[in-house]
């Protein structure tokens, strides 16, 4: 988890996760890390109004603000509302993985393990947990589908020969992509392995997010430049406040907020 860690503690980049608004009626916030709750405050995003908290694994990078988003969807635990949503060391622990939520903090939503395969339905959002191949052996992606929108996040995880399929559908594709070239490291992906996944996928857009000290201090929107040549997809690397707009599955937006 170095590579990780030196972005993370150095906060070079912001790592409050991601957040899905108005996807199926939901707000939804996926792998809120250190700072998630200040940031969503910052970029103009209330807290009090999500749906449902999302951790893919069990590093902190991942899950450290997870509990007070839990608090904030249910208004200081006052309320039963929303819902928990993770892989199985996040909500219950496994080996020495987690668990990375208090029995507490369970005590006011709906709490769901969500394993590769695995499918759910929270309203109108059909959601399936991915493989991945990462340090947490229980950690999942996440592939969400409405009927105008299917967008799956990678989560941490290598290139692997299944990968493609685990993510076939997707409108919008989301992947951890951590060094530039092709700096292959174990458990992560770097460009050369996202212009793989890009290719197989198909996605009407692609986001790198995720990304680490290597790849900040290079230049990732000239890597995500390459991979747009190479797949002929819309591909983006994420900035801090960046977020996208969607229209019956079109991007028609994308605005950064300073």
């Amino acid at each position: 988890m170095v590579v990780d860690d030196f972005a993370t503690i150095t906060q070079k980049r912001m790592t409050g996760g991601l957040r899905l608004d108005d996807i199926a009626g939901m707000n939804i916030h996926i792998d809120p890390g250190p700072g998630a709750l200040v940031r969503s405050y910052q970029f103009g995003l209330d807290p009090r109004k999500l749906d449902a908290v999302m951790v893919s694994h069990s590093h902190t990078d991942h899950y450290t603000d997870a509990e007070v988003l839990i608090e904030a969807m249910t208004r200081g635990m006052t309320r039963h509302r929303g819902a928990m949503i993770g892989s199985l060391s996040v909500m219950e622990g496994y080996r020495s993985w987690g668990p990375c939520i208090s029995d507490y903090h369970k005590g006011r939503s709906e709490c769901l393990t969500l394993a590769p395969d695995e499918t759910l339905r929270l309203g109108g959002l059909e959601i399936r947990g991915t493989e991945t191949v990462h340090g947490d052996p229980t950690g999942v992606g996440f592939q969400l589908k409405t009927e105008e929108l299917t967008v799956s996040y990678t989560s941490d995880t290598e290139y692997f020969d299944g990968l493609p399929e685990e993510h076939m559908g997707a409108d919008v594709l989301i992947s951890s992509v951590i060094r530039p070239e092709n700096e292959h490291i174990r458990g992560h992906m770097c460009t050369d392995d996202f212009i793989k996944l890009v290719e197989e996928v198909s996605p009407r857009v692609a986001v790198m997010t995720h990304l680490g000290m290597k790849m900040i201090l290079d230049n990732p929107e000239g890597e995500a430049m390459r991979v747009q040549e190479a797949t002929k997809t819309r591909v983006l690397a994420a900035r801090d406040g960046m977020s996208l707009k969607f229209d019956d599955g079109d991007l028609v937006d994308v605005h950064v907020k300073l």
